[in-house]
């Protein structure tokens, strides 16, 4: 029986020549990420134990970005804490304001995540960096302590659910979509602790930004990992953005999986998850009813890349956000702030009348720059739309792929780009 491509990962990282799911291991780490709220606790902790330093200092990353620059005193205190123990101990990946970036689209943009690595991060969406072929999960403070202190974690090696993407998507439809449908389809809790390893024809009509936004939302089907097979393209990316080694892990030909799935990319349409579950999902030209909102959001470790913000300024060029419709755009990077700017995408945002924002993951989680009050409805390009998420708990969010939150920043109401003659 042979293994899938996380399991050789795990494998090779526990020193192993062959693991099965369900089996308990001890792996080596390539990297151990924090952020502005998670680290802290993890930096207490780690206070408590008997040990002097990192376990490598190039391999610890720590990135404010939730609530920077600092929105509050508490969120001061938190990034003094990191800050502090970031000059302590040397840390080489050390981000604040004006280097940093929302952490999951700044690490593979730095090179710090390459395929064939095991990440992992305080922080649930770290299974972002599976788009490159590495095995990356989200973990609990305390083991992020343990990590940082160790080199190493223990994990359950999970089984896997293959999903093989065929086709070649419309031009509106994303990756946002793609992941949406597949959460649609087997829900929250439908890839509970496995693998989503995706594979097929497909994925070549795929960016990598596509391939990062579905591999950050696996954990919203309940998946420990997304993970994509490295190509052409993810080798350019690599290329292009780090010195790291990278190795290649294929999946065998006998490899196990718990279900398979074919996905064709050519028939999805522009999809939208209702509150409150990312499972809720509508294609928005099947609407019955009209849902007007009240602000639209642009950004997050989701969808704020530069193909996301040139798909939106693509739309709202020439258009203006309707009056009353809050519409902020928020760049995942400083390099990609820049590149917006010099491609005049921001020029586009602001004579919309939208706001360009700093980069940060603050409307995101109802920190700040865009908490809603009671009634009132979000289209956002964020990934999850919990009761209270972005705000009031009366208020309600609509998740979408950046081309229908643009498109209903300037309509008022869910729409898809065909609405405005495109």
């Amino acid at each position: 029986m042979g293994m899938t491509m996380t399991q050789k990962i795990l494998a090779a990282h526990a020193g192993l020549d062959k693991v099965e799911a369900g089996q308990l291991i001890e792996a080596n780490l390539d990297l151990v990420l924090g952020n502005d709220i998670t680290s802290p606790v993890a930096i207490h902790e780690m206070d408590k134990m008997t040990v002097d330093t990192v376990f490598d200092k190039d391999k610890v990353a720590l990135v404010m970005d939730h609530f920077i620059p600092n929105k509050d005193i508490k969120s001061a205190e938190h990034c003094k804490c990191v800050r502090e123990f970031a000059c302590r101990h040397e840390i080489t990946n050390y981000f604040d304001v004006g280097e940093m970036g929302i952490e999951h689209a700044l690490l593979p943009e730095k090179g710090l995540t390459v395929a064939g690595d095991v990440i992992i991060g305080a922080d649930s969406h770290t299974c972002t960096y599976g788009a490159l072929g590495a095995f990356s999960t989200g973990v609990g403070s305390t083991d992020m302590a343990a990590g940082m202190a160790t080199g190493k974690a223990w994990f359950k090696v999970p089984s896997a659910i293959r999903f093989n993407l065929v086709g070649k998507p419309a031009k509106w439809v994303s990756g946002k979509d793609v992941i949406l449908h597949i959460i649609g389809m087997i829900g929250v809790d439908g890839a509970l602790y496995k693998s989503m390893e995706f594979v097929g024809e497909g994925i070549q009509n795929l960016s990598m930004d596509d391939r990062f936004t579905i591999a950050n939302m696996a954990i919203e089907a309940g998946g420990k990992n997304g993970i994509f097979p490295v190509d052409d393209v993810a080798i350019e990316y690599m290329k292009e953005h780090s010195m790291r080694p990278y190795t290649v892990y294929e999946a065998d030909e006998d490899a196990v999986y718990d279900e398979e799935y074919t996905i064709d990319l050519s028939a999805l349409k522009s999809t939208v998850s209702f509150p409150h579950l990312p499972s809720n999902t509508r294609v928005v030209e099947e609407l019955s009813e009209e849902v007007a909102i009240d602000q639209s959001v642009i950004g997050s470790c989701t969808n704020g890349r530069i193909d996301d913000l040139r798909c939106a300024a693509e739309i709202l060029k020439g258009r203006k956000v309707k009056k009353g419709v809050r519409c902020i755009v928020i760049p995942a990077t400083q390099k990609i702030y820049l590149q917006a700017m010099e491609e005049g995408l921001l020029k586009i945002f602001i004579e919309a009348g939208a706001v360009v924002s700093t980069p940060t993951c603050g409307p995101c989680l109802g920190g700040y720059m865009g908490i809603l009050a009671e009634g009132e409805r979000c289209i956002s390009t964020t990934n999850r739309n919990f009761v209270g998420r972005m705000g009031h708990i009366k208020s309600e969010v609509y998740l979408a792929s950046p081309a229908v939150a643009a498109a209903s920043a300037v309509t008022g109401k869910i729409s898809v780009p065909e609405e405005l003659g495109l």
